[in-house]
């Protein structure tokens, strides 16, 4: 897929507020710090399309993008480890949570990960809770270019083998690195075969 255009169309806290329904979405989200804005930039081939931070939890709205006119790309809040006041982790969890669950048009969340890490409870967790409420979701290694290769390896089969104690069929899984523009296409292609069957109803 060639991104011709990427624009930023609106942040909210009300899923109300979101546009309308009637185009495919995708949606990104991940721990605080996953390399999730860099992500984003590095897709969409602009370096500030998403702003980036060195602070956790810089991200606190959802945030709409609309691509080539087609279709829209939403950067969620991070979860974890942002230093935010237990009030507002709680009005961010169930902003998240309404987003996720009532969006009509969301075909699939990319959930990032880091690639040097070994898998994470708190990113289990929310794995765990997209599949009980039956949300499409796929896993995106991110920072792989921190690693060799063969740690890469490791640490996707590592998740591959802690997944397959609760999931019968694993989602698909990306491994990326913003710096070096790895998965871009990968990435690009599968939201390109899933628009396709976008019907909006």
């Amino acid at each position: 897929m060639h991104i011709a255009e990427a624009q930023f169309l609106i942040s909210n806290t009300d899923i109300e507020k979101c546009p309308k329904p009637d185009k495919p979405e995708y949606a990104f989200i991940g721990r605080s710090n996953v390399g999730k804005s860099s992500l984003i930039n590095m897709l969409v081939a602009k370096k500030n399309l998403a702003k980036t931070s060195a602070t956790p939890g810089k991200t606190r709205l959802v945030n709409h993008f609309i691509i080539n006119g087609k279709w829209y790309l939403v950067d969620l809040p991070g979860y974890g480890y942002a230093k935010v006041s237990k009030t507002s982790k709680a009005t961010w969890d169930k902003m998240i949570r309404d987003y996720l669950l009532k969006r009509k048009n969301l075909l699939t969340v990319f959930v990032l990960v880091d690639s040097r890490l070994e898998p994470q409870k708190i990113d289990l967790a929310f794995i765990n809770w997209l599949g009980e409420k039956r949300v499409p979701f796929s896993i995106v290694f991110t920072k792989s270019d921190k690693l060799k290769k063969q740690q890469i390896i490791y640490s996707v089969e590592l998740y591959k083998k802690v997944l397959k104690k609760s999931w019968d069929e694993l989602p698909p899984l990306f491994i990326t690195s913003a710096e070096k523009k790895l998965g871009r296409d990968e990435l690009l292609d599968y939201i390109e075969a899933i628009n396709k069957d976008f019907i909006f109803s």
